[in-house]
């Protein structure tokens, strides 16, 4: 492919990227009075990953440098040059657990590899009923688990694309249910302004999930005196995974010597709520230490989120390989704070 031909095609990228970026502002001025707000099943895949990212209000599509790129935009490690490991927890609301981990590895002259899991539990509750309201004596656990893999690859040294494929699963007692997910996401560094990086994903396409289980079984008695016993079951309804699309730009207002100070936003569409725009900033020195704070689902209609700030040390041990751990705080509104912490290593 000819640099003119090339050049041609990152025109159209950026055009695409800046035109739904506009459409997805123009329609924070649309007001409705229905939302499709929890409509989906596997919620839990909208729970951000990397405290780096939350720590910057979730405007990392377009910043997507690291190993949470697994989750934001997938493209972002087709320029990598390293491989990485990372463990992620979160105490989520109302008593539960997120956990995530995930590693890399860089492939010369194929691009980069990557594998993720991550898994949501609110651990034991009793089983109660209209009868017993009290408890019957049994226990009963909810969850939900993802496994992902991750190819992602620079087709220039200014483009690259990324793919993520996961297999998601939720259970309720003894029902379960299961679906694949795709993620997509591109990445475009302009050649101005320091580097403008515009980045747009797509996360969670794939098909609906409904439980099924001997949970949804009845026994339905029939003939005279109910002698007759007949095995039926609920019939439950399907839901549609989380569909996000994601648009975003980031780039280093100021980069020089060993300071380094990088803005970003995003614009996002789900398929189950109300369009929202993230904002966040990150101050490195010395790529040692660094500051980060932003803003989480502005516009968002009836949303909690809000204001997040969060801090970050990377230490090298001996090159190439560098110790990571992050923290990043979440305001949640009427459901109080959350904390996320992250421990990576680059190698």
């Amino acid at each position: 492919m000819s640099h003119h031909s090339v050049w041609c095609f990152m025109k159209r990228i950026i055009s695409l990227s800046i035109i739904s970026v506009l459409l997805v502002l123009t329609a924070f001025g649309q007001s409705t009075a229905i939302t499709k707000t929890g409509t989906t099943a596997a919620s839990f895949l909208k729970i951000g990953v990397g405290a780096r990212a939350i720590g910057m209000g979730g405007a990392y599509t377009a910043v997507s440098d690291d190993i949470s790129a697994l989750y934001w935009n997938p493209a972002g490690l087709g320029f990598a040059t390293y491989g990485e490991a990372v463990f992620n927890h979160v105490d989520w609301i109302l008593d539960t657990r997120f956990d995530f981990a995930a590693t890399t590895l860089v492939i010369d002259g194929l691009g980069t590899i990557g594998a993720s899991f991550s898994t949501m539990g609110v651990g034991d509750m009793f089983v109660t009923t209209t009868a017993m309201p009290e408890g019957t004596g049994e226990k009963f656990t909810a969850g939900a688990t993802m496994f992902g893999l991750l190819f992602s690859k620079n087709l220039t040294d200014k483009f690259a694309i990324g793919f993520n494929v996961k297999y998601i699963r939720e259970n309720v007692w003894n029902m379960s249910a299961q679906s694949i997910g795709i993620d997509v996401g591109t990445m475009y560094i302009a050649p101005v302004l320091n580097g403008l990086r515009i980045g747009a994903s797509m996360a969670n396409f794939g098909p609906k999930m409904r439980l099924e289980g001997r949970d949804n079984l009845v026994l339905v008695k029939t003939g005279a005196g109910g002698k007759n016993i007949i095995n039926s079951g609920y019939e439950l309804d399907s839901y549609d995974l989380p569909l996000i699309f994601r648009v975003g730009l980031a780039t280093d207002a100021f980069k020089m010597d060993n300071n380094r100070l990088t803005l970003a936003v995003d614009a996002v569409h789900p398929n189950d709520n109300t369009e929202y725009v993230n904002s966040g900033i990150e101050y490195s020195w010395a790529n040692i230490i660094s500051l980060r704070a932003g803003w989480k689902s502005a516009y968002e209609r009836g949303g909690e989120q809000g204001l997040t700030f969060g801090a970050g040390v990377q230490y090298e041990f001996s090159s190439p390989v560098e110790f990571l751990i992050d923290y990043a705080y979440q305001d949640f509104g009427r459901l109080k704070e959350v904390h996320y912490f992250s421990v990576g290593l680059r190698f």
